[in-house]
């Protein structure tokens, strides 16, 4: 039969989808010991033991209670505990234990139910030891006494069959069977007339056998009393009453009444009722009313506890006759459970990359009231994100129906309430928090689009110039920043290494002193990387604009501050104020207002007689000449910059007061003599000891020059222009600093003892730029002596003119 029932459900099984429609069925008998094998539940299934386990079987039952277990490595399904079908199933006809096999990954379900297979364990109990019936000796043979019937918790053939009566006697005999209502009956029938006078009390056994094997049996004493007079017995109305009772009536409320009548009178008629002690109603939760025959609530009444309560009530009279009737009250189902939600498994945290339909939970769902009260539905608040599915019959998952974002919210709170259908419904919510753990999914971002930072040149070693700020929404590893310099493309050299930057808080340092004159601007890549795997990044540019110190003083282009002895200016004795004599030319290495230079006359010998342009550097006569005015005037004029503090520089220069050309010797001696009696400063001394050396070794020079290069001065007009100042003044002139070109030309007569000059006339800045503009180079000099100029210097053979820069080599004391 075993082997029938196991080809029955694999065939079953094969007929059924992945989640099974039909459950697999089993039996056993009840009072089997813990451990004893039911059947191979996974063979059934068509599963292995190593499926099993790594599918995470398990048994899941309604009620919670583990009957069964689930041997993992060879798949049986074993006893887990004792089973009582009496217990478990009471008088019900059969008796099944449903329950589920879950497995996880993918979800699937299997409906097993076992059914219990009752045993007779139980002998059949009567509800008393004794019965005592008060029976009148008037009654007729044929006359039936119901009596209580025995009870056996067994069922089917296990149950009563017989009773009989032990010793037999010739008055009474046993008759049962069962009513077309389907109750049960006992009853004693006199089969002979009693005789109070010939046998006052009649005693026996009455024996209850049930069908088991072997048979058990109870035994119950019966006493019959012989009575002489009150021959009617009471009679119920109905032999059975029906009522129906809401579960949450309040004590004391009246369920039904019965009602039995005697056609006795006095004493013999008066009739009480009360409930007969029949098994299982010890403990009943109705009290009758023993004048009224009300039946009332006694305790609180359950639906789910019981359903439906079966009594039987005596009426009996005053002389001793009785009569029974079954009374069945129904209990009515109300809304008073609320549904309960067990969770059977939660996944937290979820990390924010899992997929739509991950589950985050499996729970079951059950309501202990029944009909429309046990209906039950779920739902949850949020639906945006997860959403509830039903897997099986009472089994919901909560899954994810979107991507997730821990950024965005790191923690959701889910709600999931689940209501009956009662009138008026009640719920039953079950909170779950979702932690969403973090993935590398967000770059660092730099709080600026780019940084402008500024140093000071000459700053010293390792200054911190600023800080670049980075912040990565991931959390712990994925969100911790290293900063590190960069080159804007792969293939470019390595970034500067005169910047540096922290790799933990971003601080940029310059490591070693910058100079503005030589780079004004660097621009260096800086890359923000996470500690995520792969880690992600984000560049910045840094703009490190250097700012410029006034490190720099203004050097002086024009006149030139290494000749020696300084040039001389010629000045005519006619010139009016405002007459241009020279213009002072510097530049200054610095930018910005470190780099504006303003002039200034720091000394002169008549302050009055120059005046300086403060912004242009053009010394010019600040009045007419006089004849007080000495011949040769020595200027310093100061250049100073913008820049704080202040730098400065002086210019050293000399102008000659003539009246004529011819005059260019007479200067010599007067200003020889003024110089020889300037003894007011140690510096008027060495300058005039100077110059006293220049005039010699110029003289030298011009008489050997003069003897080597005679025939040079055949040529024509020499002129003097801007072509033969120093290369950095030509420079200067190029981009601009001088305005204009001045060229002078000088002739010389002969037949003069003094060689005079003949004119001194400036000239418009009118040539050709070739002619004012930088001409050769040291090979193109022409030298002129330091001292007097002989006749023979006029002789025809040297006709011409003198160039102004031969006029500036002339030295006069």
């Amino acid at each position: 039969m075993a082997t029938a029932r196991q080809v029955l459900c694999l065939c079953a099984f094969l007929s059924l989808p992945l989640a099974r429609s039909e459950p697999i069925r089993y039996s056993v008998a009840e009072e089997a010991a813990s451990g004893s094998v039911v059947a191979n539940v996974a063979e059934d299934a068509g599963l292995s033991p190593a499926q099993l386990a790594a599918r995470r079987a398990r048994l899941a039952s309604e009620d919670g209670r583990q009957h069964f277990r689930l041997d993992p490595a060879t798949g049986r399904l074993v006893v887990a505990e004792r089973l009582d079908r009496e217990e478990l199933c009471g008088q019900s006809a059969t008796c099944t234990l449903p329950f589920e096999l879950l497995l996880a990954n993918p979800l699937q379900f299997f409906r097993v139910e076992v059914a219990v297979e009752d045993i007779n364990d139980h002998s059949p109990v009567f509800p008393e030891e004794t019965v005592t019936f008060k029976i009148p000796e008037t009654s007729n043979p044929g006359s039936h006494f119901p009596l209580e019937g025995a009870w056996d918790l067994d069922v089917g053939s296990n149950s009563i069959q017989a009773y009989s009566i032990s010793p037999e006697n010739d008055y009474f005999s046993v008759s049962f069977g069962t009513r077309s209502e389907g109750d049960k009956y006992v009853e004693l029938v006199l089969e002979k007339a009693l005789d109070r006078e010939e046998e006052a009390e009649v005693v026996f056994s009455l024996i209850a056998m049930d069908g088991g094997s072997p048979p058990r049996s109870g035994t119950t004493q019966i006493h019959i009393v012989v009575l002489d007079v009150n021959d009617n017995a009471p009679i119920f109305t109905q032999e059975r009453y029906i009522g129906q009772v809401l579960e949450n009536a309040p004590v004391g409320s009246v369920v039904l009444r019965v009602v039995a009548t005697d056609q006795d009178v006095g004493v013999n008629g008066d009739i009480t009722y009360q409930f007969s002690q029949a098994v299982g109603q010890s403990n009943s939760v109705f009290v009758i009313d023993p004048t009224s025959g009300e039946i009332k609530v006694m305790k609180p009444l359950d639906f789910e506890v019981a359903e439906n309560h079966e009594l039987s009530v005596r009426a009996m009279d005053g002389g001793g006759l009785s009569a029974i009737c079954k009374v069945l009250v129904d209990v009515v189902d109300v809304n008073n459970n609320a549904p309960e939600l067990v969770v059977n498994s939660f996944n937290s945290p979820l990390p924010e990359n899992a997929l739509p339909g991950t589950v985050v939970a499996l729970f079951t769902v059950r309501d202990r009231d029944s009909g429309v009260n046990g209906k039950i539905s779920c739902a949850i608040e949020d639906q945006l994100l997860f959403s509830l599915r039903l897997a099986y019959k009472n089994y919901y998952e909560l899954v994810t129906v979107s991507a997730l974002d821990r950024e965005e919210t790191a923690r959701h709170i889910l709600i999931v309430t689940a209501a009956d259908a009662g009138s008026p419904p009640l719920t039953t919510t079950q909170t779950f928090t979702v932690d969403i753990s973090d993935v590398n999914d967000n770059a660092p971002a730099f709080n600026q689009t780019s940084y402008t930072m500024y140093v000071h040149e000459n700053n010293v070693p390792v200054v911190l110039v600023g800080a670049v700020n980075a912040a990565d929404a991931d959390v712990g590893p994925n969100a911790k920043v290293t900063y590190f310099l960069a080159p804007a493309h792969p293939t470019e050299q390595p970034p500067c290494s005169c910047i540096s930057v922290n790799s933990e808080n971003g601080h940029v340092f310059v490591l070693r002193p910058l100079d503005y004159e030589q780079v004004k601007q660097i621009d260096v890549l800086v890359s923000a990387s996470d500690s995520g795997s792969p880690p992600l990044s984000a560049n910045v540019t840094v703009h490190l604009v250097v700012v410029d110190e006034n490190d720099n003083a203004p050097l002086v282009l024009y006149p030139s501050q290494d000749s020696s002895p300084p040039s001389s200016e010629l000045v005519p004795v006619s010139a009016e104020a405002g007459y241009l004599i020279t213009k002072v030319v510097a530049v200054d290495a610095d930018s910005g207002q470190n780099s504006w230079l303003s002039y200034h006359l720091l000394k002169a010998t008549e302050p009055g007689l120059f005046v300086v342009g403060a912004q242009s550097g053009e010394v010019r006569l600040k009045r007419p000449v006089t004849e007080r005015d000495a011949v040769k005037q020595k200027l310093v004029v100061v250049v100073r910059d913008n820049g704080q503090p202040p730098l400065s520089a002086t210019a050293a220069l000399s102008a000659l007061l003539l009246n004529d050309f011819s005059d260019v010797r007479q200067p010599h001696s007067s200003m020889a003599t003024e110089d020889e009696s300037d003894s007011l400063t140690t510096y008027l001394i060495i300058s005039l000891t100077f110059v006293s050396l220049l005039f010699l070794a110029s003289v030298t020079a011009f008489i050997t020059r003069k003897v080597c290069k005679r025939k040079e001065l055949k040529a024509g007009h020499v002129l003097y222009g801007a072509g033969n100042l120093q290369s950095s003044l030509a420079d200067a002139a190029t981009a601009g600093t001088l305005s204009h070109a001045y060229c002078y030309e000088i002739s010389l007569t002969t037949g003069s003892g003094n060689s005079e000059f003949k004119y001194l006339k400036p000239i418009l800045p009118s040539l050709p730029p070739q002619q004012c503009t930088t001409a050769g180079g040291t090979n193109d000099e022409q030298y002129f002596p330091r001292g007097p100029i002989t006749a023979e210097d006029m002789a025809p053979d040297n006709p011409g003119t003198l160039s102004a820069e031969q006029l500036n080599h002339l030295s006069f004391n």
